[in-house]
Parts: C-alpha cells; sequence; structure tokens
C-alpha cells in the first residue's frame, strides 16, 4: 500500500465514495431484491384503522347471528314444550271423561233394552229421563258404534261367535249383542257382536 492510500481518509475511496457508501435501505428502487415478510414480521405490524374497523364490524355481526340463533331455537324449543303440554291436557281431560262416562255405560245398556221392548213410549216419564241421560253422555263426548252389516273390525269389534254365512264374501257383523262405546281417541268399550264370516 502506497503513503497516498494511507493518508486517504476513511471512506474516501475515490471518485465514487463522493455520494458515500451505497444505502442499502434504497430497497429495490436502488436496484436490490427486497427481502421477503417473516411471519414475525406481519404480526408485528400495527394494524390500520380500517382493518380494525372491519374486525369490529365482523365481530358484532357474528354476536347477532349467534343471538339470532339462540332466539330461534328457545322459540321453537317453547313452541314444542306447549304442543306437547296442550296434548298431555288433553288426554288427560278425555281420561277423566272416560271415567266418568264409564259409570254412564251399564245405564245406557238399560235403556237400550227398554226402547228394543217398547218401554220408552213418547211422552212416558220415564222416556224423559232416558233422554235425558243420553244427553248427558253426548254432552260428555260420548259416541256409539256398531250396527248389524259393518264389516267387522277387530280393533273395534269384540266377536262372541261366528256363523258360518252361505254368500258371505267376508267377515260382517250380524248381530250387535252389547253396543261399543268411543270418547275421542279412548275406547271406553269394544261392541260385542255376533260375526258372519264366509261358508267353506
Amino acid at each position: 500500500m502506497s503513503k497516498k492510500d494511507r493518508d486517504a481518509p476513511i471512506g474516501d475511496e475515490g471518485p465514487d465514495s463522493v455520494n458515500g457508501p451505497a444505502d442499502d435501505s434504497a430497497g429495490p428502487a436502488a436496484g436490490g431484491a427486497q427481502e421477503p415478510l417473516t411471519v414475525d414480521d406481519i404480526l408485528g405490524a400495527e394494524q390500520t384503522g380500517d382493518a380494525a374497523a372491519a374486525d369490529a364490524a365482523g365481530a358484532s355481526g357474528s354476536g347477532d347471528d349467534s343471538l339470532l340463533i339462540d332466539l330461534k331455537r328457545l322459540t321453537a324449543e317453547y313452541a314444542n314444550y306447549r304442543r306437547r303440554t296442550e296434548e298431555q291436557r288433553q288426554i288427560e281431560v278425555e281420561r277423566a271423561q272416560g271415567r266418568a262416562a264409564t259409570a254412564l255405560l251399564p245405564v245406557l245398556d238399560d235403556l237400550s233394552r227398554a226402547e228394543k221392548h217398547g218401554d220408552l213410549t213418547e211422552g212416558s216419564p220415564f222416556a224423559a229421563i232416558a233422554e235425558k241421560v243420553r244427553a248427558v253422555a253426548e254432552k260428555l263426548g260420548v259416541e256409539s258404534y256398531g250396527a248389524a252389516g259393518e264389516v267387522f273390525d277387530p280393533q273395534q269389534h269384540e266377536a262372541i261367535f261366528q256363523v258360518p254365512t252361505p254368500g258371505a264374501t267376508e267377515s260382517t257383523v250380524l248381530e250387535v249383542v252389547e253396543t261399543g262405546y268411543r270418547l275421542g281417541s279412548i275406547e271406553l268399550r269394544p261392541a260385542k257382536v255376533v260375526v258372519a264370516v264366509p261358508a267353506d
């Protein structure tokens, strides 16, 4: 190294050193490649006002949606509870009415027998009493069923015995021994019948 080089100030490297050393911070404009961002750089970056507002709006909307879903679920559960309660209440009412109506069935049977024997003549005191008793049963919702000629239904009829009948193509009620009664969906008593069945 020459004496001239030794005496030169530090950083003075000739004509190119007038502007000083190359500035690395010039970035891509200086012709150098930009370094890729790291995860730490992204996480450590300051959030802008627009981004913060968008996050707040999203969180608020999500909360509203969640509350709306919960409200709809609770409304549906309450509606189902009311429906089940009403159905159960109706069943209990029918059962209570059924117990009261069951006590009337023997009286209704006696009235039917008296009517068949001609004892319920119109205008007689007995006929008036029969009318009142039947009105009470009707008010409770009691319905009678079972008539000759009906198709035999084991869900409604109780067969006392069967009579093979020539020409019969299906089992039908030949005679009603005891009238059947129901109250709504509650079976108070099946109809006891004689069944006509096809003859072999």
